[in-house]
């Protein structure tokens, strides 16, 4: 049964991605009314929020747009940050809804970043502790046990993500459509576009908890 929700869980792994891929690269090629590049839109959101103190920069890589916040910079890919185009758009006040998040206090956001620190503890020696409890679980039982709930750190990380990831949206495109950046149709496209990405984050999440579940199991099952 947990290996056919496996077989479930990889399939709507790429069709989400698959159907990402084709959506930005159509939305990518249709443009908003006037010249805004990703960039532009960014920087009015953030100064119509009265946020003058984050940075906006553009890195490598298709769909690696992010905001960190321990930096204060949104970091915008290149087919984003110098792009005219609704996916463009809607990718950059996504990220900058991220901004705002920060700027209100966010009870998700605030809940995810505390998790960082330890998830990234976690993240970093799970894999091992789940080896070592897998080979040892005849004799040291409980090793396994810590990898589970090490592994369950960053289960729990990816189930807050998801609120954070949808209000970020929904911040965007309400913003997005009062400053009049889009329009009727094209804000049915901006919000095409950022659902699909949000599938991406239900699946990674339903994929961590599947993966949590099959590691419990084989933790009762050898202890039966």
């Amino acid at each position: 049964m947990v290996y056919l929700l496996f077989i479930g869980i990889f399939v709507a792994s790429w069709w989400v991605q698959h159907s990402l891929s084709k959506k930005f690269d159509k939305y990518s090629r249709i443009p908003l009314n006037g010249s805004m590049t990703g960039r532009d839109v960014a920087m009015a959101m953030l100064s119509q929020n009265g946020i003058y103190d984050v940075g906006i920069t553009h890195v490598q890589g298709q769909l690696t747009d992010h905001y960190n916040p321990t930096t204060k910079i949104v970091n915008l890919s290149d087919n984003v940050y110098g792009t005219n185009s609704i996916a463009a758009a809607a990718v950059a006040a996504h990220e900058c809804g991220h901004v705002v998040q920060h700027k209100v206090g966010y009870s998700m956001l605030q809940l995810r970043t505390k998790l960082v620190p330890p998830v990234s503890f976690a993240s970093r020696w799970v894999q091992w502790v789940l080896l070592a409890g897998i080979l040892l679980v005849e004799v040291l039982p409980m090793v396994l046990w810590i990898g589970i709930g090490l592994f369950a750190l960053t289960t729990l990380f990816s189930i807050v993500t998801l609120p954070v990831e949808v209000d970020a949206s929904r911040r965007a495109i309400a913003w997005l459509e009062t400053a009049g950046i889009t329009r009727g149709e094209s804000t049915t496209y901006a919000k095409d576009a950022l659902k699909a990405a949000a599938y991406t984050y239900v699946v990674a999440a339903f994929g961590s908890l599947a993966t949590l579940l099959y590691y419990v199991l084989m933790a009762l099952g050898r202890r039966n």
